[in-house]
């Protein structure tokens, strides 16, 4: 029998990688946090019409990614291809509406989409995002847009570009749609395959063709912004103002219209180049007729998800380390000794600091070398000697230091230790 691997496009994220998650995700719940958003967690699978009704049947995510079977009930359920749905559904479910005021949530976990998988593209991701929902106001757009950023610039990544547009209502869209209809109808027979099949399911859909052909030929397409009535209008240029106050550049980007037919008014990407094809790490834009669209009461919204695999690549091609932090190593031989060990770390790990302890049992020659490679500044050395005289070898690695402690007077001084072990400590960013 051959050896089982992972299933094509999924991957296991190692120890080594897990630390670049973890440190992304610490930095985002902090910042949301303090601008009082809320973690809610919604279930992995869902109803099928709910991503339907949602998404729309006429995108791709919908017509050719969706992850859909029938359970042991015969229902026909998904795996989540996105976040928003989700929430938007738990929103109504829950009458969080019914609390009055605006609801800022947030959520992290798996997505799925039946893709080809690549570089910073698997058919199992993992975005982290949120939604503002009960506000029209646009502040609600660019606080947002001025969150991500935040995320983005705290991990170190900032050579990152803002595209921005608007798609404006649905009655706006309706008449773009029919626009770019006639528009495109001449170069039918010059458009990609899957574009000339959007043009008149999803025709706004082909301005985002990655096909070069197809995207010459948007180049002179009629653009939205022309099609805005007065109040989208209005709140575009509300969103550039508070942007530009905010001291957040941005491109127009006409063309940019998302691949989910639930979006209104405001829609953005944040790119970067070094991320190739993929090069959009955040997206995200307004949506205020969803929560009708599902049940629930008219209800304006707006948000984003960040795609965690591509923000981990980012950081790790800056060179960045990010592994665990070991404070102490502690090497021990002997039974006794070792349970004294045991005993020791057991205490300090409660003083909430990080100790490693060698459990190879091998001469202390070979632990020390352990105990350098580690990071720790300090190594705590317990052998018959000390066992029987209930003490420790301390020998700080920093700088060859080598005393001998009382075990008990150790933990009369684990504020002094942990004061030394911190300044002893090699500055260390993300």
């Amino acid at each position: 029998m051959g050896l089982i691997q992972a299933s094509r496009g999924t991957r296991d994220i190692l120890p080594d990688e897990v630390s670049y998650w973890q440190s992304v995700e610490a930095i985002a719940r902090d910042l949301l946090n303090r601008a009082a958003y809320r973690e809610i967690r919604t279930p992995i699978f869902e109803e099928t019409a709910l991503f339907e009704r949602g998404i729309g049947e006429a995108t791709d995510v919908v017509g050719k990614e969706m992850y859909t079977f029938a359970d042991r009930g015969d229902r026909s359920i998904t795996l989540r291809p996105e976040g928003t749905a989700g929430v938007v559904r738990a929103y109504i479910q829950h009458n969080l509406h019914a609390q009055g005021g605006v609801q800022r949530l947030w959520y992290t976990g798996a997505m799925f989409r039946y893709e080809r998988p690549q570089a910073g593209r698997q058919r199992q991701f993992h975005q982290l995002g949120v939604e503002v929902l009960g506000s029209a106001d646009p502040r609600a757009d660019a606080e947002v847009i001025g969150l991500a950023a935040d995320i983005l610039n705290t991990v170190g990544i900032r050579d990152w570009s803002l595209s921005l547009n608007s798609v404006g209502t649905l009655g706006d869209r309706q008449q773009y749609r029919e626009a770019l209809v006639a528009y495109f109808q001449p170069y039918l027979q010059d458009l990609d395959p899957d574009s000339q099949d959007r043009l008149h399911r999803n025709p706004l859909r082909i301005l985002d063709s990655k096909d070069p052909k197809t995207q010459r030929i948007a180049q002179d397409a009629p653009s939205i912004l022309d099609y805005l009535s007065e109040p989208s209008t209005a709140h575009f240029n509300r969103v550039q103002e508070l942007l530009q106050r905010l001291g957040i550049a941005y491109q127009l980007n006409p063309c940019l219209v998302r691949g989910l037919d639930y979006y209104t008014h405001t829609a953005f990407e944040f790119q970067l180049d070094t991320l190739g094809a993929q090069s959009t790490v955040c997206g995200g834009g307004r949506y205020d007729g969803l929560v009708r669209e599902l049940g629930g009461p008219e209800t304006p919204a707006v948000g984003w998800a960040i795609g965690l695999e591509r923000l981990a690549i980012l950081i790790q091609q800056q060179g960045a380390s990010m592994a665990p932090t070991v404070d102490i190593y502690c090497a021990a031989r002997g039974a006794e000794a070792e349970a004294q060990a045991l005993q020791v770390v057991q205490t300090l790990r409660q003083a909430k600091l990080a100790v490693e302890v060698d459990l190879s049992g091998s001469a202390f020659g070979k632990q020390m070398k352990r105990a350098d490679r580690s990071g720790a500044v300090l190594c705590l050395i317990f052998g018959e000697e000390e066992a029987q005289q209930q003490t420790v070898q301390m020998k700080w690695l920093t700088s060859g230091e080598q005393i001998v402690q009382r075990q008990s007077e150790l933990f009369d001084q684990i504020s002094e230790l942990r004061e030394k072990i911190l300044l002893s400590k090699p500055t260390k960013k993300i």
